[in-house]
């Protein structure tokens, strides 16, 4: 180095990071940080393009966060996501590189709180509905007038507090039994449709109400299970529904016989209005007064007409007999015409038969009667002549052919062990046993030498 070069200087070493490989190390740090996490918010920014990923964001109070589910994942969903549902999810935090967006990939969703309730109300009515359990010819007529009523709820409740007062205000002298069971819990459903076949085997009441008060889709769930919609449907007593308030609906409600919006307007349902039947048995009494007050004189109107017309029995004697001597020299006067008309119509028929005496006719087919006899058999004698002629002709010609005819003449017939006819020499060999059948007899035969050759 000379003295007059300058000192040199040396640059220190920079590590620089492009995009992609900030956005992957991120990405590789934040996966390996984070482990699968449940989370639950609400759904909003909804995409669902062809190629059947979803996109959207979760949301709470003060913060949201972009997700991604893909096709592989979400093709298995129990429901279709929308805007505005709130969900759980099961994510691992992740950040789409291209964007250096941070993002949560999904790989489960199920809903969160009512609307998994919801849901499960939806199926399950849409599943008994298709079973025909709502349907309407299945729905038993409630009764006018109960001689007892049946009230299975809670029996601390606020329902079975109003439907009482309300049985009391319009109908106090209507029985009442109560069926007390758990109307919320674990085991609730199962005791209310245990309720249920209780009460219909015991048949000691009318007609049943199923109520409760108010509350929440899960607070009012022990009324949407199977167990109590098929317990419902089963039970041979009419079941009445006051179920929460006006706006709740369960499916208990659609297999009823009747839905009422309360307890309490069930408990109106069924009980005749106190006032109303006073007011109708009062109405009652002055019509059957009038209707008695009315037949009664009506009856007197036609015992007077009857007592008018009423004739003494003596004077309807002698009109009677007045009426029996003119009958009978009008059946006398009768008599004798018809008989006098049968005289004459007999002695004009008397006539007619003599001249169509049928003596010639019978001696004319007499006399036929032998010519044709006479005819016929000299017919059959000369068929039966021809017959005989043409018999003999045939016997003749059968003769000429019968092979019986042949063997008269001097020749055989000769067959094998087997009954085949021979013919030809060929057919048989030396040594063969063979039968020749004569026009008298038959003889056994050993053949010594076959000769083909006629020569």
């Amino acid at each position: 180095m000379f003295e007059s070069d300058p000192p040199t200087i040396t640059k220190p070493f920079r590590d620089i990071y492009t995009i992609s490989r900030l956005n992957r190390e991120t990405r590789s740090l934040l996966e390996g940080s984070f482990p699968l996490l449940w989370i639950e918010g609400e759904i909003s920014n909804l995409a669902r393009p062809a190629s059947g990923h979803f996109y959207f964001s979760l949301k709470d109070e003060n913060a949201q966060v972009r997700c991604a589910m893909f096709r592989n994942r979400n093709m298995n969903l129990g429901f279709t996501p929308e805007n505005g549902m709130q969900v759980l999810v099961r994510a691992k935090v992740g950040l789409y590189e291209a964007r250096g967006e941070f993002q949560m990939l999904i790989e489960h969703m199920e809903e969160s709180g009512d609307g998994a309730l919801q849901r499960a109300f939806e199926q399950l009515k849409h599943k008994l509905d298709n079973e025909g359990l709502f349907a309407a010819q299945h729905k038993k007529e409630l009764p006018a007038l109960p001689r007892q009523i049946g009230i299975i709820t809670s029996p601390t409740g606020a329902a079975v507090h109003d439907v009482l007062t309300t049985l009391q205000r319009r109908f106090a002298s209507l029985p009442v039994v109560i069926y007390p069971v758990p109307v919320q819990g674990k085991d609730a459903a199962e005791q209310i449709a245990n309720m249920i076949k209780i009460a219909d085997s015991r048949n000691e009441c009318d007609v049943l109400l199923l109520c409760r008060g108010g509350g929440s889709l899960e607070d009012l769930w022990s009324f949407n299970e199977e167990v109590v919609a098929r317990a419902i449907y089963q039970c041979q007593i009419p079941i009445i529904t006051g179920i929460g308030h006006e706006i709740d609906f369960t499916i208990a409600d659609f297999v009823a016989d009747h839905r009422a919006p309360t307890p309490t307007g069930a408990a109106e349902v069924i009980s005749p209005d106190k006032q109303e039947w006073l007011t109708r048995l009062s109405h009652l009494q002055h019509r059957l007064y009038s209707n008695i007050k009315n037949s009664f004189s009506r009856k007197q109107q036609q015992f007077a007409g009857l007592q008018k017309r009423l004739q003494h029995p003596g004077r309807r004697l002698m009109d009677m007999n007045q009426r029996l001597d003119e009958l009978e020299s009008r059946l006398g006067r009768a008599c004798k015409v018809s008989i006098d008309r049968r005289l004459s119509q007999l002695e004009h028929t008397q006539e007619r038969l003599l001249r169509h005496s049928p003596l010639h006719r019978i001696q004319v087919l007499q006399t036929r009667n032998q010519n044709n006899s006479r005819r016929l058999s000299t017919s059959m004698q000369h068929l039966l002549n021809q017959f005989q002629n043409r018999f003999k002709q045939a016997t003749h010609g059968l003769d000429a052919v019968s092979p019986l005819a042949t063997l008269d003449r001097g020749y055989s017939i000769i067959s094998d062990e087997k009954r085949q006819i021979i013919r030809q020499a060929s057919q048989t060999k030396k040594g063969a046993q063979i039968k020749a059948r004569l026009a008298e007899g038959q003889l056994y035969c050993q053949v010594t030498e076959v000769i083909e050759s006629n020569e």
